[in-house]
């Protein structure tokens, strides 16, 4: 379970090891509505003030965030997210610290990612849950980022010469033991060149964290060799897109709340009706999920990318699995939900999957009997016959649903949740006016 560390304990850490190690920069990182990092410097001698006040910045030109007449934010640094950035020269240190976004009064911003995820953990919290997070984030190494040119022709779990990346893998993993993110494994993925390192299981709002410290370590490290990491969703036709599998759980204290040892699954009534929440508010959540163009290009079926809506327990054509239990593990009883892809904004995703969870709860939603069949192997007719349930075959598609969502737009806040929708309408009017390669090569010869 998570150590609880006062903000006045660790602000005192923070003066003190900038002090004593000759920092001389300090990072200050926010995430805008996608999920891209922002971050700007400040010196020592501001980093008290930092702390206590809060740095201001110019809002309006921050993706989602205000208009250029609302346009005064403050950056304030969360002392207890201060780490040293290894990829920086350790003679002259680096270190980073993430932010809340205030408004100039003091109060929180209402379209900071991380202030929806923290308003929805507190909603957890007032319930008597915490939940748990255990994102499997996978990426690509390329020769640069503009081609796509493979390392390796390796396959899953591989550990031989095809596996050009380990040494890669092995150095980003112990860049981030530096920073203080436990990891529990990394390997190799099923597609070439493809790569997994998992965090170990967090409560949400650090691990939120820890996942955009995650994306940005594999990046510079793979900077630092010469070679491009992407998170790209789809970035090679004919092969398997990177997803984030999510294991949640939601804990009541000490006890898995989702644990119930005299269910058929092992199953509590909490847990049943919070899968029961994932399924029945996925396609309303898509958007926030896979907010990409091309991460609809990865939810196809024959890829193992889920998208068809059912659980089950060893099924992994399901959108949700829930692993098997072993005797003497009920703190691992899960949900695993398999359609988020790691180019999602972690803080709005987490966010989304716990609120979807907890509207089960309170509503007492009915979960469904587990489909054990592969889905991909049913024709359309006998999954209708079943009343299983596809998630949008396309951004545009994820969109239109996600903007008629009362759901969603609870969960993100109106300021957030209207911003939201605009830049992705954008981003899908951007790409469906676009002349596809295919479309030159299929239609020009013969029309």
């Amino acid at each position: 379970m998570a150590t609880v560390v006062s903000m006045d304990t660790a602000k005192e850490r923070v003066l003190r090891e900038v002090r004593d190690k000759g920092v001389e920069f300090i990072r200050l990182w926010f995430t805008d509505i996608l999920g891209q990092i922002k971050s700007f410097a400040i010196t020592p001698e501001e980093l008290e003030g930092a702390l206590d006040e809060g740095m201001g910045f110019d809002g309006s030109s921050i993706t989602g965030f205000q208009d250029i007449e609302e346009s005064d934010m403050i950056a304030k640094p969360d002392p207890t997210t201060f780490s040293f950035l290894p990829w920086r020269p350790m003679d002259r240190p680096v270190v980073k610290m993430i932010c809340d976004i205030l408004n100039p009064d003091g109060t929180p911003y209402e379209g900071d990612p991380r202030y929806i995820l923290r308003r929805t953990v507190n909603k957890a919290a007032e319930k008597g849950y915490t939940m748990y997070v255990g994102p499997e984030l996978e990426y690509f190494y390329f020769k640069s980022d503009s081609d796509t040119g493979i390392l390796d022709h390796g396959g899953y779990f591989d550990l031989t010469s095809l596996d050009a990346a380990s040494d890669l893998r092995r150095e980003t993993v112990l860049t981030l033991k530096q920073m203080g993110i436990p990891v529990e494994y990394s390997h190799h993925e099923v597609a070439p060149s493809q790569h997994e390192i998992d965090l170990r299981y967090a409560d949400a709002l650090n691990m939120a964290d820890r996942a955009m410290v995650y994306r940005t370590a594999v990046k510079e490290v793979a900077t630092r060799h010469g070679v491009y990491a992407t998170f790209m969703p789809k970035p090679i036709f004919g092969q398997n897109g990177s997803g984030m599998h999510t294991h949640q759980s939601l804990f009541s204290g000490e006890l898995n709340a989702f644990f119930d040892a005299n269910d058929k699954y092992n199953l509590s009534r909490v847990g049943k009706s919070y899968i029961a929440g994932l399924l029945k508010h996925a396609k309303e959540m898509s958007s926030l999920l896979a907010q990409w163009v091309n991460s609809y290009k990865r939810l196809v079926p024959g890829y193992e990318a889920p998208v068809y809506i059912a659980w089950s327990q060893r099924n992994r054509s399901a959108l949700v699995r829930v692993p098997m239990y072993k005797p003497g593990k009920d703190l691992a009883t899960r949900a695993e939900l398999r359609c988020p892809d790691p180019a999602c904004n972690p803080y709005l995703a987490f966010a989304v999957m716990l609120a979807a969870g907890l509207k089960g709860i309170e509503e007492g939603y009915e979960l469904p009997d587990p489909m054990e069949k592969n889905l991909y192997h049913l024709t359309d007719d006998e999954r209708k016959e079943l009343g299983i349930e596809s998630l949008p075959a396309s951004l545009g598609e994820a969109i239109a649903i996600t903007e008629q969502s009362e759901f969603v737009r609870e969960v993100l806040g109106d300021h957030s949740f209207e911003r939201f929708i605009w830049i992705k309408r954008q981003e899908w009017d951007e790409f469906r006016i676009q002349v596809t390669e295919y479309e030159l090569q299929k239609y020009l010869p013969i029309l």
